[in-house]
């Protein structure tokens, strides 16, 4: 299985880069899943989840986030975040990436936290942060390796989604 993770990035990054593994962009978490390599017919379910969700992707570029209040989140509540507010088109995109993982045969990593119980936060790192009542632009969404060539200490963004640039 591959483990991947699919994300709305609020800084910029470039499709192809690398990153260290605690050194994240800000971002929001859309969904955390493994996929299997090669599925039974041969195809790589990988670029199959690309072309299944580039739709919802696209509705979903140029919805504008309002940053909500801070929250505690984490096994041990000992993790700073700043609550997303609602907003249907995010709400979508989670849900048509955790059906997409599913038809595909993978395996969504929290359960738990997806689908209605699904709660957008952006993880305060490193002295970096939104706060309450910005309105970020949901204008890069990007899918994650988490283990590049089995380097679990690196992540690479695998494909990058962007609105196009204002003229």
């Amino acid at each position: 299985m591959r483990n991947l993770v699919m994300v709305v990035f609020v800084e910029p990054v470039t499709e192809g880069g690398m990153f260290p593994r605690e050194d994240w962009p800000l971002h929001i978490t859309l969904l955390r899943f493994d996929l299997p390599r090669i599925a039974d017919d041969g195809s790589e379910p990988l670029w199959r989840l690309v072309e299944d969700t580039t739709p919802a992707v696209c509705r979903a570029l140029g919805a504008q986030l309002r940053v909500g209040p801070e929250a505690w989140f984490g096994r041990h509540e000992s993790i700073l975040v700043n609550l997303v507010e609602p907003d249907p088109r995010l709400q979508e995109l989670h849900e048509t990436i955790a059906g997409q993982v599913l038809a595909l045969h993978g395996r969504i990593a929290s359960q738990r936290h997806t689908l209605e119980a699904y709660r957008p936060h952006i993880t305060h790192h490193d002295g970096r942060r939104r706060h309450t009542g910005q309105v970020p632009e949901l204008d890069r969404v990007a899918l994650v390796d988490m283990a590049p060539e089995g380097d679990h200490s690196q992540r690479r963004i695998l494909k990058l989604w962007q609105s196009p640039p204002l003229a």
